[in-house]
C-alpha cells in the first residue's frame, strides 16, 4: 500500500505546508474538514494547488481551547491519516503527544510537528528518533508576557529543544525550528520576531513560519479571520526574505505562486 513520500528539506525554494485541521474547533477552519471525505477532498485540492507538505492536526491549539485526550485525538485522525498519506505528498502530524506521533508514523506520516518543541511529552524526542523522520520544534509559552526579552526566551527554549533532539539521536539535518507566531506572545512580540527572524539562523537549522490568518494580522488590519489572506501573504513573504524555508498556510495556491515569484527574483531567471 502506497504511503506518503519521505520529506527532504528544501534547498532551491521555500516549501509550502498546507494545513488540514480535522478538528471541530480550530480558530480558522474548525469543523470544515472533520469528516473524512471532506478532509480527503481538501487534501487533494491543496496538492493540486502546489502544497509540498500536508500538516494534519486533530487538536486545536488556539488560545482557550480545551485539551483533547489521546484516544479522542486518534479517533479524529484514524479515518483520515492513512488515506491522505496514500495521496503521495509528504504528511506532517501536528501533535505534541508521543503516542500519536508513533501511530501516525506507522500510518505513513513523514514529519512530526510538535508545538511544544519536544518539551511537553518526555517520550517525544525518543519517538521521533525511532521513527527517523524530521521534526518541527516550535517555541511556545503558557502565557504572553510583554516584559520579557522574547528573542532571548526563544533562544533558551530552542537550545533545550535542540539538546533533547541530539540526546535522542535525531540528526541535525532532520531538525526544524518554528518561532511559534501567536503562541504565548503579544502582538508586538510577534512582529519583533518577524522583523528579526534571520537571527534564528544562528542555530544552523531551517525555519518554519506559520502566521496564516492569525490574530497578529487581524490586530493590524482590523479584519476577521476569513479576510486575512493578504496580510498572511505579507507576513510570510517577509519571512521568506528573512530566511524561512517552510511556510505553514491555509491558502496554498496564493502562497505557492508567491514562493515561485520569490524564487525567480532570487535566481534572476524563470526557475521553470
Amino acid at each position: 500500500m502506497a504511503k506518503a513520500a519521505a520529506y527532504t528539506l528544501p534547498e532551491r525554494r521555500a516549501h509550502v505546508m498546507g494545513i488540514l485541521n480535522v478538528t471541530p474547533d480550530s480558530f480558522s477552519d474548525g469543523g470544515r474538514f472533520d469528516a473524512a471525505d471532506a478532509a480527503l477532498d481538501h487534501a487533494r485540492s491543496m496538492i493540486a494547488d502546489g502544497a509540498d507538505i500536508l500538516d494534519i492536526g486533530a487538536e486545536s491549539t488556539r488560545p482557550g481551547s480545551e485539551p483533547v485526550g489521546l484516544e479522542d485525538e486518534w479517533s479524529r485522525l484514524a479515518p483520515v491519516l492513512e488515506p491522505v498519506c496514500e495521496l503521495g505528498c509528504p504528511v506532517s502530524i501536528d501533535t505534541y503527544k508521543a503516542e500519536i506521533a508513533r501511530r501516525a508514523g506507522a500510518a505513513g506520516a513523514a514529519i512530526v510537528n510538535d508545538v511544544w518543541g519536544l518539551q511537553k511529552d518526555p517520550a517525544m524526542a525518543d519517538t521521533v528518533a525511532e521513527l527517523g523522520v524530521p521534526v518541527v520544534m516550535m517555541h511556545n509559552r503558557d502565557h504572553a508576557d510583554a516584559d520579557i526579552d522574547i528573542l532571548a526566551d526563544m533562544d533558551r527554549f530552542f537550545e533545550t529543544s535542540i539538546a533533547l533532539a541530539e540526546r535522542a539521536g535525531i540528526a541535525k539535518e532532520k531538525q526544524i525550528l518554528d518561532p511559534g507566531f501567536g503562541f504565548g506572545k503579544t502582538i508586538d512580540q510577534n512582529f519583533l520576531i518577524l522583523n528579526r527572524l534571520e537571527t534564528l539562523q544562528k542555530h544552523g537549522l531551517p525555519i518554519l513560519a506559520g502566521a496564516s490568518r492569525k490574530r497578529m494580522i487581524g490586530a493590524v488590519l482590523g479584519v476577521e479571520t476569513d479576510e486575512r489572506l493578504f496580510g498572511s501573504i505579507a507576513v510570510h513573504m517577509t519571512a521568506v526574505i528573512k530566511g524561512a524555508a517552510i511556510l505553514r498556510v491555509h491558502d496554498v495556491r496564493p502562497h505557492a505562486d508567491c514562493v515561485r515569484i520569490s524564487q525567480a527574483t532570487r535566481l534572476e531567471r524563470n526557475p521553470v
